[in-house]
C-alpha cells in the first residue's frame, strides 16, 4: 500500500528561461493550522508542515524565482535585466527538495529580487518582504525580522498611494490594517493610529467585519499602552 506523504512535486515551467522542473509542495490535507498573528502571519501545528517554505518556486538553471502572485509575461528588455543580474551569476542549485527556514529565507529574497526587477506590482512585492519577515520570527531573528517589516511596510504605502488595491485579491480596508499593524509593531504609533482610524471610518461599507474588529483591538491596546506610560 502506497504511503502519502504531506509533500509533492509540483511540475512548473520557468518565465524567464522556460526550463521546465519540479519542486516541493504541501497537500493541503496535511496543513493544520492554529491561528494567526494579529498581522496574519499564520500558526502552524507543525513547523515542518508550513506552505510558506515551500511557496517560492527557483528555477534550478537560471535562478528567476517567482510565487503564484507574478505575471507570467517578461518584456524582453526586462528578460535580458533578468539575465545580466541573475543568471550570469546563478551557481545552479536546486531548491525544489525539503526546505529548512534558511532555504525558505533565501527563496523569499531571490524572488523579491526577481519582483523588483520584473517591476511586479508593489502588492506582491510588499508579500515577499513579509512573509520573510514571518520566517524571520520563527527563527527568533528579530533584527532582521524588524528590516523585512520596515521593508514591506514601505511597500504597502506606496502601493497604497499609487496601484491601490486593483487586480489583487487584497481589499483596501485590508490593506490599510495592515500598514497600521506593520507600523504599530515598529513604534510608529501615531502614524498607525492614522491608518487605524481609515480602517474603522470604513466600518459601515466594508464587507470584513473581522478586519474591523482587528483594527479596534489594535486601537484599544494602543491607548491602553499610553495610559500606562502616562501613568509611570
Amino acid at each position: 500500500m502506497t504511503v502519502v506523504t504531506p509533500f509533492y512535486d509540483k511540475k512548473t515551467q520557468c518565465f524567464s528561461c522556460k526550463h521546465s522542473f519540479s519542486t516541493t509542495k504541501i497537500r493541503s490535507r496535511f496543513v493544520k493550522l492554529s491561528g494567526y498573528d494579529s498581522d496574519f502571519c499564520p500558526l502552524y501545528q507543525a513547523d515542518e508542515i508550513n506552505p510558506l517554505l515551500y511557496n517560492v518556486s527557483v528555477c534550478p538553471r537560471c535562478g528567476f524565482s517567482y510565487t503564484d502572485d507574478f505575471t507570467a509575461y517578461i518584456p524582453p528588455v526586462l528578460k535580458s535585466e533578468l539575465k545580466e543580474k541573475i543568471s550570469l551569476h546563478w551557481q545552479p542549485q536546486d531548491y525544489g527538495k525539503l526546505r529548512s527556514y534558511e532555504d525558505a529565507i533565501n527563496t523569499y529574497k531571490l524572488a523579491a529580487y526577481c519582483a523588483l526587477i520584473k517591476k511586479e506590482k508593489k502588492l506582491t512585492i510588499a508579500g515577499l518582504y513579509l512573509r520573510t519577515a514571518w520566517l524571520y520570527r520563527k527563527t527568533d531573528d528579530q533584527e532582521q525580522e524588524r528590516r523585512f517589516i520596515n521593508l514591506a511596510t514601505h511597500e504597502y504605502i506606496d502601493a497604497y498611494m499609487t496601484d491601490g488595491t486593483s487586480g489583487s485579491l487584497m481589499s483596501e480596508t485590508k490593506l490599510l490594517y495592515i500598514i497600521a499593524e506593520l507600523l504599530r509593531r515598529q513604534n510608529k504609533i501615531e502614524e498607525s493610529v492614522i491608518y487605524l482610524s481609515k480602517v474603522i471610518g470604513k466600518q459601515h461599507l466594508s464587507t470584513e467585519p473581522k478586519i474591523i474588529d482587528m483594527a479596534r483591538e489594535r486601537w484599544y491596546e494602543i491607548r491602553e499602552e499610553y495610559k500606562e506610560s502616562k501613568s509611570m
